[in-house]
């Protein structure tokens, strides 16, 4: 069994990939994904329901060239509390319909 593809890329990420551009508004789903502050990592779990999905062009921290353009997708999750969430996806999330 294979772990990664032919693009180079782990094989979670392309089904992460894949499944990010089927979401639509009001789909369940479960990321798996790890949280970084300095430091420290831990693995998180959220569920939750889809709001919108977006990629979003920004800037990095250190200097590039001018048309070096930067995206990352991003899921905004409505929690069942209704707490709003915003989670960038990166070729280390798991993405599940829950």
């Amino acid at each position: 069994m294979s772990t990664t593809s032919t693009s180079g890329r782990p094989a979670a990420a392309n089904e992460a990939r894949a499944l990010f551009d089927e979401l639509n508004p009001g789909d369940r789903i479960e990321v798996e994904h790890t949280v970084t502050v300095g430091r420290r990592n831990w693995p998180a779990k959220t569920c939750g329901t889809v709001v919108r999905t977006e990629r979003r062009r920004h800037g990095m921290h250190f200097r590039r060239n001018f048309d070096d353009k930067v995206y990352s997708d991003t899921i905004l999750l409505e929690l069942p509390d209704g707490e709003l969430t915003a989670i960038t996806v990166d070729e280390f999330t798991t993405l599940r319909r829950a």
